[in-house]
């Protein structure tokens, strides 16, 4: 990708329920909260990220989209304009196996009262269909906690397919991969 096509911050995408937009400083309190509720981080971590740690992921995120042209959106709720949580695609440069590093990898994590509703695939849909048309790697992938049934549905539901189980950070994880332009099942 040249320098002049990456994307300096998130454009924003409206979805029929939806707004993602870049985040801002003044969403470090909602983030905060969210990433300390114990039905969140269920499948992530045994306890909360502390308000430094979600300021540093907070930066990161606009890192992504100054270095690469892609990264996470905050997600809002059309009509309430409430904060329900962050998705979008990174390259994470994890320890683990080469095939996964340094790959763009999609991720989602919504507040709790906003579990069950769609609002994960709705969002996760419209980053991947926003990712293949501006960006166009041709794999991404995903990697969830093998007992997080929900997240490996959206992956599913993306266009993403089960590799293998592996191991990161002494844990177990699900791998999901998605070639450019798969069809969701």
């Amino acid at each position: 990708m040249s320098r002049s096509s990456v994307c300096h911050t998130a454009p924003t995408i409206e979805t029929p329920r939806l707004i993602l937009r870049a985040h801002k400083p003044t969403d470090l309190p909602r983030c905060a909260e969210m990433l300390s509720d114990p039905v969140v981080l269920r499948f992530l971590r045994d306890k909360p990220y502390s308000r430094e740690e979600v300021w540093t992921r907070m930066l990161r995120y606009g890192g992504h989209w100054q270095w690469f042209g892609y990264g996470f959106w905050a997600i809002e709720h059309k009509e309430s304009g409430q904060f329900l949580g962050e998705a979008g695609l990174q390259n994470f440069e994890r320890d683990i196996e080469v095939e996964f590093c340094g790959k763009p990898e999609l991720g989602y994590s919504l507040v709790s009262s906003a579990h069950g509703k769609g609002y994960a695939v709705e969002t996760a849909q419209t980053i991947i269909a926003w990712f293949d048309r501006h960006i166009g790697t041709p794999l991404t992938y995903c990697m969830t906690s093998p007992q997080n049934t929900a997240s490996q549905r959206v992956a599913l539901k993306c266009g993403y397919r089960f590799v293998r189980e592996s191991q990161h950070r002494d844990a177990p994880v699900a791998m999901f991969r998605r070639e450019l332009g798969a069809l969701p099942e």
